[in-house]
């Protein structure tokens, strides 16, 4: 196993182990050094020793024991080395149960505000740097691992559980979703996307959507809202996944939906994806994964953009503002609307989001393509030359540099 594979395994790893070290230790912090310490023990040993049989089994171990060493040099602390001592178990005898969902629902406790369960998630389980993190929420790195810290030290003692409540999941559903929009489009960086994060949102999901039937047995009230949503996401994540094989050039250039070869999509992704599509928007009452999984679904389905159902798109996204408020629904409804009734149509959607998408690449980048269809070159090219100003993400910044020069050259009259 070359060093790629080893950085990858161990990576995916973190989490499980995280979680079954927190579970048995109470103590979010100490556990989190305890097994940065086994990873990199791990990270020397295994070159040279091989992979043990039992990677998972063998960190947890080395965790475990780390835990227990730094409690015995701590007079202080006698007790608690008691207790740790009495949840040590051997190696052979580690359980194979995946503790990265319990770590998932300990870290959007309701005891934690959104803003710290979702840093405190894409820290433990997406495995993000707090400088990543940082830089996502637009906030200074010493405060984003301050938020951390105090959501770490909150969580000390909390239960292990995985409680069904309604507020519980809408927290891990919320925390999932931006972690897979982190990874699928990374907020900064020369990656466009991270296949890590959106594939582990993924995989999370996919075992919160296994769990349902057990958990809501016997919940009154919500079990069918909370179904639909969960498939609704489960399915928006797949749709969207599924274009990423043609998102990119082969030297990591950023292609746009409409010119992408739709041959490179992933066609089990698309299948799984419309399916479990159907069965969320059967499922009342609507909600906002279920609209946006919708969405997804008729971009998906034809093999050619101009093929494309825009005004049944618009009339979702219709529902989809009125049931959100969000302005970045809104951006998007004016793009929809723009292929609908034309661009200046989209641009006169556009005004009321100057003050609640201010300063965002975004909203610069939307109004360079719609004044590039209207014929206006000049303005087009200063908002798409704005636009790259404003993001992080590289691949993003070279596609909008690159549109401003194509259009700027384009509008020059020959002389």
């Amino acid at each position: 196993m070359d060093e790629a594979e080893l950085e990858t395994l161990l990576r995916e790893l973190t989490p499980q182990v995280l979680g079954a070290v927190v579970r048995r230790t109470g103590d979010f912090t100490a556990a989190e050094d305890a097994v940065q310490e086994a990873l990199i023990a791990a990270a020397r040993t295994w070159p040279r020793e091989g992979i043990p049989g039992n990677p998972r089994g063998w960190l947890i171990q080395s965790a475990s024991r780390r835990f227990i060493d730094e409690i015995r040099q701590e007079r202080a602390r006698r007790k608690r080395e008691e207790l740790a001592a009495q949840r040590d178990v051997p190696a052979e005898d580690v359980e194979e149960k995946d503790d990265t969902l319990r770590l998932l629902f300990l870290c959007c406790h309701p005891a934690l505000t959104p803003a710290s369960a979702i840093a405190l998630t894409l820290r433990a389980v997406g495995g993000l740097t707090t400088a990543e993190i940082a830089r996502a929420y637009l906030v200074p790195e010493a405060t984003m691992a301050q938020r951390i810290t105090r959501a770490k030290l909150k969580l000390k003692g909390m239960d292990f559980d995985l409680e069904p409540s309604e507020e519980r999941l809408r927290q891990v559903l919320h925390v999932l979703y931006l972690l897979f929009n982190e990874g699928y489009t990374s907020s900064g960086g020369a990656e466009l996307h991270r296949a890590d994060l959106s594939g582990e949102a993924i995989r999370l999901t996919r075992m919160v959507h296994g769990l349902l039937p057990e958990w809501l047995t016997g919940v009154a009230g919500w079990g069918q809202q909370v179904q639909g949503q969960v498939t609704g996401l489960l399915a928006l994540m797949l749709l969207t996944d599924a274009r990423r094989p043609a998102r990119t050039g082969p030297a990591g250039e950023l292609i746009p939906l409409a010119d992408q070869d739709r041959s490179l999509w992933d066609k089990d992704f698309i299948s799984e994806g419309l399916e479990l599509a159907v069965d969320a928007f059967g499922r009342k009452p609507l909600g906002e994964y279920q609209l946006q999984a919708a969405i997804a679904a008729l971009h998906d389905e034809v093999d050619r953009p101009e093929d494309t159902d825009w005004p049944q798109i618009v009339a979702l996204y219709d529902l989809l503002e009125d049931l959100s408020g969000n302005p970045m629904v809104t951006l998007n409804r004016a793009i929809a609307v723009a292929m609908v009734d034309g661009p200046k149509a989209g641009l006169e959607l556009l005004e009321p989001l100057d003050d609640k998408l201010a300063g965002h690449y975004r909203l610069d980048a939307v109004r360079g393509h719609l004044f590039e269809q209207i014929g206006d070159l000049e303005t087009a090219a200063k908002y798409f030359s704005t636009a790259a100003r404003r993001t992080t993400s590289l691949p993003e910044r070279d596609y909008l540099t690159t549109k401003a020069a194509e259009v700027s050259g384009a509008g020059r009259k020959p002389q």
